[in-house]
């Protein structure tokens, strides 16, 4: 990560994710209603995207541990030369650390999902653990450098530790859609962060460098961090509106329409009433239809 691709990288990952995170919690609370008519409720078709998930993350944590092992200068794999006795960047090995956590939960959410004899709460217990194994490796990831770099990651361990004791939260009280957002907001902060260290510390394109000694710049980043987590709210609030409107929109216009009918069969008679008639099947059901339904 010693570079501006290299905080790039797992921002971009954290990201995807925390939007998947919080989409998939929203469409579970969305569609429950509906669980008895929707394919899109069913436990089948969420435990097939458990595994399209887990492969996704297992693909990520293996690009993010190649990258970290394979790039110019990197490690090769090698974590003691014992030629000049001494380690072999230690600060490779630790992202490489952090990235095979995040593959063991992928592997944990291709098992839950496969194995019926493995409680699937195990997931959140595995992604809890990832989080706090990060949030651990960064606690001790700075020592000896300048003040404003020691500090942006002070705040990343802060960020993580707070999603991994949510995640943990999640693994005692199963299916509470507040706690799955509130932790899917710090995951997008987490990713935003991330980014926001690689423009401090590496400025891509030859931008201004940042006074790493500036207390200023420290006073502006406890703001700036603000500033990222209300726009991560934003996102979420933006995927809730736009879910819920997908999945209960169409009921209300078949709500209306019947007490359009219903009103026009005690004589007030609507012109446009005949412009929404009733649907036959449940909205989720239309939308995600399994092949075999008629």
């Amino acid at each position: 990560m010693g570079s501006f691709k290299g905080h790039a990288l797992p921002g971009t990952f954290f990201y995807i994710m925390g939007i998947w995170w919080a989409l998939k919690s929203v469409l579970k609370y969305a569609c429950k209603r509906h669980k008895r008519t929707s394919y899109l409720g069913s436990k089948a078709l969420f435990h097939r995207i458990d595994i399209v998930e887990g492969i996704i993350l297992i693909c990520m944590a293996l690009t993010g541990m190649l990258g970290e092992q394979f790039i110019v200068g990197g490690p090769h794999l090698s974590l003691y030369d014992y030629k000049k006795g001494q380690w072999v960047q230690l600060l490779g090995w630790h992202h490489t650390t952090m990235y095979f956590f995040f593959g063991l939960l992928g592997v944990a959410n291709i098992l839950c999902s496969t194995i019926s004899s493995i409680p699937t709460s195990l997931s959140k217990l595995m992604l809890s653990n990832a989080l706090l194994v990060e949030a651990f490796i960064f606690y001790n990831h700075t020592h000896g450098r300048e003040i404003l770099d020691i500090f942006v990651h002070q705040l990343l361990v802060l960020i993580i530790s707070l999603a991994g004791l949510l995640a943990f939260l999640e693994f005692l009280i199963r299916h509470n859609v507040i706690l799955e957002l509130l932790r899917a907001s710090f995951i997008l902060l987490q990713g935003s962060w991330f980014w926001q260290i690689g423009f401090v510390l590496y400025p891509p394109s030859g931008g201004p460098a940042w006074d790493l000694m500036d207390h200023e710049n420290i006073m502006f980043l406890t703001i700036c961090l603000c500033w990222h987590y209300a726009f991560s709210f934003v996102i979420i609030g933006v995927i809730y509106a736009f879910v819920i409107w997908l999945t209960s929109g169409p009921h209300l216009l078949r709500g209306w329409a019947t007490s359009k009918i219903n009103a026009g069969i005690q004589g007030a008679s609507l012109p446009h009433v005949s412009s929404f008639p009733e649907s036959k099947e449940d909205y989720c059901l239309f939308l995600f239809q399994k092949p075999s339904d008629p």
